[in-house]
């Protein structure tokens, strides 16, 4: 679920009590200051009634909702991609502000390989145009947001580098061959293998893979949920990306996107926009979270005590 505001309005207190959604995403419209984001936070867990994830997306560079002058303009991790110390010194600086106000989950690093044709709606924000170089980036973030006590949410999976177009505005069509799509599995992998991999999310991006004789966005694509669970053997929570995208147009209404999702095997649904009346259709419509994707929930909270 998402919210309109800085403050949850007694409409959506009403529907997040009754529907029980399982977390909340936050944007740059929902913050103004530390303290009044501390107390949204509260607010929100007081509201679902228990200590539900609360997400943003604060990588540092162009993506970034908490923002100046409350808190630090971080660099674009493109340009911390060759300096190891400086790239885990920032995400602990990330780690501690969002544990300061109360987010658990940061849908951050972004693991997608740089290509010449990459749009630049991923550019800076991706670490390189070498999959091991990503990989060992990813790492250090991974490891560092856990350490602090943060969720990693490594996207867009399976990657989102050979996609030549924004899927906020249009679906994205790759025609590479599958022996190249899978260089770009590299980062993935890396994660994937790790010992603190069950600890890690995944988002799915909204990109139609052709190699795979595919005509559908992965993130309602069994196929594609199927390379990532088997191929990159990915065993964490995965995620969509926004489903309110222009990617998404040809699938249905939010609802219908978020049921196809779901029905190809992705574990949450992201919606992001913060429309009541569209909340109130997908807590209609979607059924309660399902076992397995329980399980990955909780086996992703198995972690080290935060660093001080």
């Amino acid at each position: 679920m998402s919210l309109e505001g800085t403050a949850i309005s007694e409409a959506e207190k009403k529907l997040f009590s009754l529907a029980n959604p399982f977390g909340f995403i936050l944007f740059g419209r929902n913050i103004e200051d530390v303290e009044q984001l501390k107390q949204l936070t509260h607010d929100i867990r007081e509201t679902a009634g228990w200590e539900c994830p609360i997400l943003i997306d604060q990588e540092g560079g162009r993506v970034q909702r908490m923002k100046a002058p409350n808190w630090p303009e971080y660099p674009a991790m493109q340009t911390l991609a060759d300096d190891h110390e400086a790239l885990k010194e920032t995400i602990v600086a990330i780690a501690k502000d969002l544990a300061e106000v109360g987010i658990d989950v940061n849908c951050a690093p972004v693991l997608d390989v740089l290509h010449p044709e990459t749009h630049k709606a991923i550019g800076d924000r991706a670490f390189s145009d070498d999959p091991e170089v990503v990989a060992e980036c990813g790492k250090i973030v991974c490891e560092t947001f856990l350490e602090y006590g943060i969720t990693p949410v490594i996207k867009h999976m399976p990657g989102h580098g050979r996609a030549a177009c924004d899927s906020h505005k249009e679906l994205p069509r790759v025609d590479a061959h599958i022996t190249d799509l899978e260089q770009d599995f590299t980062p993935f992998d890396a994660i994937a293998d790790a010992p603190y991999a069950d600890q890690v999310w995944g988002m799915v991006g909204h990109v139609v893979y052709e190699g795979y004789g595919l005509e559908r966005p992965a993130t309602v694509c069994a196929r594609v949920i199927d390379v990532i669970r088997e191929d990159i053997g990915f065993g964490g929570l995965l995620l969509t990306d926004d489903l309110d995208m222009q990617a998404m147009e040809s699938i249905g209404d939010i609802p219908d996107r978020a049921k196809e999702a779901l029905d190809a095997g992705i574990d949450l649904a992201l919606y992001c926009h913060g429309n009541l009346n569209i909340m109130e259709e997908l807590a209609v419509k979607l059924p309660s979270m399902r076992e397995h994707s329980l399980e990955r929930y909780e086996r992703s909270r198995i972690r080290r005590r935060p660093a001080a």
